[in-house]
């Protein structure tokens, strides 16, 4: 009973209370410093890299080659996109009969056009007869010629 007696002494004495909850706190902190230790070295050993450092040091290289690509992806799709402007756009065609109402001819003679997105080529133009076949080709800018247009010309320019 004796040793019963002494440690409600020792329960009851504020000094032992605050020495027992120091050490309790002192284990938790030491089993979680463990832990976080643990946790440290699992993060800096890598597959490929020594460290964590290295391992950034890695990625941020890796992120330049990337954006250093990226660039020149960019670069080559503005170059193929200025060649695609210069290539033929679109071609229209009107067929139609210059000798209309002598009753020669047909819709044989033709009026094409040829062009690039900002509206420069030429227009290839042709007039039937049975006698013989004539061809005209007028280069155009901008979908304009210089040289004087005819109806059928004009209207394969307007499309």
């Amino acid at each position: 009973m004796l040793c019963f007696v002494d440690m409600q002494n020792l329960v009851d004495n504020p000094a032992f209370i605050a020495i027992a909850s120091l050490g309790i706190a002192i284990l938790l902190l030491g089993v979680w410093a463990f832990m976080l230790e643990r946790r440290i070295k699992k993060l800096m050993a890598g597959k490929s890299a020594a460290s964590l450092e290295d391992t950034i040091s890695e990625n941020q290289k890796t992120l330049k080659d990337l954006l250093a690509y990226h660039q020149n992806v960019e670069e080559e799709l503005r170059r193929i996109d200025l060649r695609i402007k210069k290539k033929l756009h679109g071609a229209k065609t009107v067929r139609f009969n210059p000798f209309q109402g002598t009753g020669t001819g047909g819709n044989q003679s033709f009026a094409t056009a040829l062009l690039d997105e900002d509206g420069n080529g030429v227009v290839l133009s042709t007039l039937y007869s049975r006698e013989k076949v004539s061809m005209f080709a007028k280069p155009v800018v901008d979908r304009k010629s210089e040289f004087e247009l005819t109806d059928e010309e004009k209207e394969v320019l307007k499309n």
